[in-house]
């Protein structure tokens, strides 16, 4: 017995090309993209029956989708007509756009800083999983705070191309070094013995510790190479910079220029420091300063955190003799196989981005009348 194939759908080569680019899109709705998928195979003749096995949905789906297009087009396609798709699950009088509104813009009522699922849901009444899920459909995190700071120095655009393009064009014949102190690294030992991890159990650390003094470290970094020359000191005053600036100095080939990023300490400028560096023989040497609330501009900051995050904060040091150990071996460890960190924002990029956070505060600083 013959079966009853329907005729190829019939569209224009505008037609074919629109529906081509979304069935092949990534961002379109899924309901788009299938119908475009199986409208295109209905155009290459291919049975309703078959299309329908192909895509998973039924026959008479592909019937609608042929003929919604027929009087449509493609402004048809993907579009949910009126009184169909899934129903609100949210009760009468609350929107989506009304929880998401709240989230972004009010405070609860007992003076709390932000909402948590369960207040705003006896807010509007409804589950805290519904809650949940709108902030999740959203991308709204109320729990969570970035913190930031816009600097305020009058020369922060010179002072970053400066630096920037010493990062993303170093000079020739030259040695580039960020250095900073990590000032008062203390000697912390917990107050009992720490338990080790085991299957289904993290290791354990007791929360408070016993003090066993301090050392201020003294760190340059290599930019091209990632190794790092460092020291450790009691104090950071300007006659500790000067013998730091001597040991770098010590460390670069006589023909070659000495390039150093710092911040504006008032030590790394002091009397000492000024006087050496005046000196006909430190005409090689040239300070680059970052602007100042700007620390993320110096890469030495990014080892820093390395050396926090996989020796101090979990350490656990009897005196500072054993910190000061610590800290050379495993900077020594680092120097064996160093890893630079290269800087990949341009300066036009970060300056863009400042300038849209000024504004942001500019407005929000306006609407409070600060």
């Amino acid at each position: 017995m013959p079966v009853m194939v329907a005729a190829a759908l019939v569209m224009s080569d505008e037609q074919r090309e629109v529906l081509s680019r979304w069935a092949r899109s990534t961002v379109e709705s899924h309901r788009r993209v299938l119908q475009a998928k199986g409208l295109l195979l209905a155009a290459d003749g291919v049975a309703n029956e078959e299309i329908a096995r192909r895509l998973v949905t039924t026959p008479d789906t592909v019937r609608r989708w042929r003929a919604r297009f027929e009087t449509q087009g493609v402004d048809g396609v993907g579009v949910i007509a009126p009184g169909r798709g899934r129903k609100s699950w949210l009760p009468d009088g609350v929107t989506v756009a009304e929880v998401v509104r709240v989230t972004r813009e009010e405070l609860p009522d007992d003076t709390s800083t932000h909402w948590s699922t369960r207040t705003l849901a006896e807010r509007f009444g409804i589950g805290k999983d519904t809650v949940a899920r709108i902030w999740r459909d959203h991308q709204l995190k109320p729990w969570r705070v970035d913190t930031f700071k816009l600097s305020n120095d009058r020369r922060f655009e010179e002072k970053l191309v400066d630096v920037v393009g010493l990062y993303m064009n170093p000079p020739e014949r030259a040695m580039v070094f960020c250095f900073d102190e990590k000032t008062q690294v203390q000697a912390l030992d917990r107050t009992q013995p720490s338990l080790p991890m085991k299957p289904g159990r993290a290791g354990t650390m007791t929360h408070d510790y016993k003090r066993n003094g301090t050392t201020d470290l003294f760190a340059a970094m290599d930019i091209a190479t990632g190794k790092v020359l460092y020291d450790c000191r009691k104090r950071h005053t300007g006659a500790d910079v000067l013998a730091f600036f001597k040991l770098i100095d010590l460390h670069v080939p006589k023909d070659l220029a000495v390039h150093v990023v710092l911040d504006n300490l008032s030590a790394h400028m002091g009397p000492e420091v000024t006087k050496w560096l005046d000196h006909k023989k430190r005409k090689r040497w040239h300070l680059h300063f970052i602007p100042t609330s700007s620390s993320w501009l110096n890469l030495v900051e990014r080892w820093f955190k390395e050396l926090t995050d996989k020796r101090l904060r979990r350490g656990r040091f009897t005196s500072v003799d054993e910190l000061i150990d610590a800290l050379e071996m495993w900077t020594e460890h680092w120097n064996d196989n160093p890893r630079p960190f290269v800087w990949t924002k341009t300066a036009e990029e970060i300056i863009a981005k400042v300038q849209r956070g000024r504004a942001a505060l500019h407005q929000i600083k306006t609407a409070t009348d600060h």
